[in-house]
């Protein structure tokens, strides 16, 4: 039986960013101690981990690629010797840039795979291997794989991979009593959405839900939340957080 008598432990990768940052941080509130994970901006990684300790919360950051097994595997032995083991992984971490599937170049594509596959296999499997019973892992897709905008189809093609990888883990950790579901959020207002959009074009996207509005970090924050906590009950399933979009 998993260890109630001490907090449980979630890393967080991309806990920099909008929706790794409001994770992390709502996790602390359930008194979660968080590993803060970032890439390059270890500033706002130390920015956020200031924000949960100020508020009594227990975090660090630590950096590293989520395509590199080996920085990752040194990522979850950081959070063993610091808090005594891992019982959440969020991964938030991944990258998105757009082009017409005629126009995108083989580079570009490969990097998108490289971090969005690639990295999501390394924490995956790390996470199989480490994460305690009763724990939960949880994985970051896309609305867009089923609302198949134009210009997104490297990283939507990349996300599906996600998803199926979710599905599968599930499965293959029966009888652990670990958990594995993928997010799906709709248009969030985090900085990675904003880039290259202008007003009207936001405002269009914005307009497509019932809700008429853009999901926020803290509306995604609250599935992550429910998933690692008490949704015990929710296991191999993509859930799609976009305000009724699709």
């Amino acid at each position: 039986m998993p260890d109630t008598t001490q907090p449980r432990v979630a890393i967080v990768t991309g806990g920099s960013g909008g929706i790794g940052r409001a994770a992390a941080e709502r996790l602390a509130l359930d008194g979660t101690s968080v590993v803060v994970h970032y890439s390059s901006r270890a500033a706002t990684a130390d920015a956020v981990v200031s924000t949960i300790t100020d508020a009594g919360g227990q975090a660090i950051a630590a950096g590293g690629d989520v395509a590199d097994e080996q920085a990752m595997a040194e990522l979850f032995r950081t959070a063993a010797d610091t808090f005594g083991g891992v019982d959440v992984v969020v991964h938030t971490a991944g990258i998105m840039p757009l082009a017409p599937i005629s126009e995108m170049d083989l580079e570009t594509f490969d990097r998108i795979q490289r971090v969005n596959v690639r990295g999501t296999f390394v924490v995956d499997q790390l996470a199989a291997q480490e994460v305690r019973e009763g724990g939960a892992i949880i994985n970051f897709s896309t609305s867009v794989t089923k609302l198949l905008m134009p210009n997104y189809g490297a990283y939507a093609a990349s996300k599906g991979a996600v998803e199926a990888l979710a599905l599968i883990l599930a499965r293959e950790l029966r009888g652990r009593d670990i958990t594995v579901n993928t997010i799906a959020p709709g248009p969030t207002a985090t900085p990675l959405f904003f880039e290259g959009k202008d007003e009207q074009v936001v405002a269009h996207i914005a307009s497509l839900n019932p809700l008429e509005r853009l999901g926020t970090p803290e509306d995604i924050a609250e599935v992550v939340a429910f998933l690692a906590g008490p949704g015990r009950w929710v296991n191999g399933q993509t859930i799609f957080a976009n305000g009724g979009a699709a």
